[in-house]
């Protein structure tokens, strides 16, 4: 009688696992600003090309005693927040409709892929002619921005819903609007979520590029001043408040997936 012992084979693709070393990141900063310190300390790197990092914090923490820090971040966070909301919420109408109307989808493909290449910042000039120089020029350059890359993530997500489960509730009799929200929706929650990644990022490119060309308060205003005084250690200062800015907005949309994909 042969013996069939049964034998655990173990998983070889540990890169796969879902998981995460806390540790790793706070070790590779430690690591970046260990070395960027001592190139500094020994000359490698010039102060005036690139100061060494206490320098920078020095810098930030004059801009929070004197009370600057807070009006930069508010006005370009006011800016960011306004345009993506307006962006995205185009954006996703846009292309559930794309995803789901043969029409829509039609018409929209093409003129997206028309419009999508064109840098956004180019238009910006147009817009403070239409709009003037205030706010309103800002916050459309970053919604139009965020707009483009959220239809086509939108899209995408849709489109690739498995058709087997849509057919499957039609054959159940379910209505068109259960079949979008139970089916279509969760289905495409992931790729959808993904391209606000994306989108959030470049509102916050877009909003220091527009604070560069016409405004008084704001990050990308700051940057500006501090390069046009040769002020390196305000200019990086500013550099690492975008850094700690798009970190923020990346923990943030961090929770909200792990919120609306609890079913995963």
């Amino acid at each position: 009688m042969s013996d069939t012992r049964r034998e655990t084979v173990r998983f070889r693709g540990g890169g796969f696992v879902t998981g995460s070393r806390r540790w790793a990141p706070w070790l590779a900063f430690a690591l970046i600003l260990a070395a960027w310190e001592a190139a500094s300390l020994t000359g490698l790197l010039p102060a005036l090309f690139m100061p060494a990092p206490h320098e920078v914090v020095l810098a930030l923490h004059a801009l929070l005693v004197d009370g600057q820090l807070f009006v930069h971040i508010g006005a370009s966070l006011q800016r960011i927040v306004i345009g993506w909301l307006l962006g995205s919420a185009a954006g996703l109408a846009i292309g559930f409709a794309m995803g789901i109307f043969v029409l829509a989808r039609s018409v929209g493909l093409p003129v997206v892929a028309a419009l999508f290449p064109i840098p956004k910042i180019a238009l910006l000039p147009l817009f403070i002619l239409w709009f003037g120089i205030g706010e309103p020029s800002k916050v459309a350059t970053i919604a139009l921005g965020v707009f483009f890359p959220t239809v086509v993530s939108t899209y995408s997500a849709v489109d690739n819903v498995p058709r087997n489960l849509i057919r499957m509730a039609q054959s159940f009799g379910l209505p068109t609007r259960m079949i979008v929200t139970k089916v279509i929706l969760p289905g495409a929650m992931p790729g959808i979520l993904a391209g606000c990644r994306i989108s959030s990022s470049i509102a916050l490119i877009l909003v220091v590029a527009a604070e560069m060309i016409g405004a008084q308060f704001g990050i990308g205003a700051f940057v500006l001043a501090a390069g046009n005084l040769m002020q390196t250690d305000q200019l990086v200062a500013g550099v690492v408040l975008l850094s700690l800015l798009g970190l923020t907005i990346s923990w943030l949309l961090s929770r909200l997936e792990k919120t609306l994909l609890r079913w995963r």
